[in-house]
């Protein structure tokens, strides 16, 4: 079985995301089991960003509410370290179109 992963700031991410943008009970239950997760598998449902070597992104699965939003998280991955970053969990507008 893999080891795990350690992760850190998710829980301040979590945090300063519920304070500002309010998310309902659901969204907030949702996004915080997709970040435990993430102690298995970070690399599951993201993709990395193109423009630097160890940011990933993706929207959390099922997050979408309100008037057509969901939520974000981007985080570093560190494989020498098998450390998992949070940079930021936000709640976004979904693309029209």
């Amino acid at each position: 079985m893999p080891s795990r992963w350690a992760l850190e700031r998710f829980g301040d991410c979590l945090d300063r995301w519920i304070e500002r943008d309010n998310p309902p009970q659901d969204v907030r239950l949702v996004v915080t089991n997709w970040v435990l997760s993430r102690f298995d598998d970070p690399y599951q449902g993201v993709r990395r960003e193109t423009d630097f070597d160890n940011l990933w992104y993706g929207t959390v699965p099922s997050s979408r509410h309100g008037d057509e939003q969901a939520v974000l998280c981007s985080y570093w991955i560190s494989e020498r370290e098998h450390v998992v970053v949070c940079e930021s969990i936000a709640t976004l507008s979904l693309p029209h179109g």
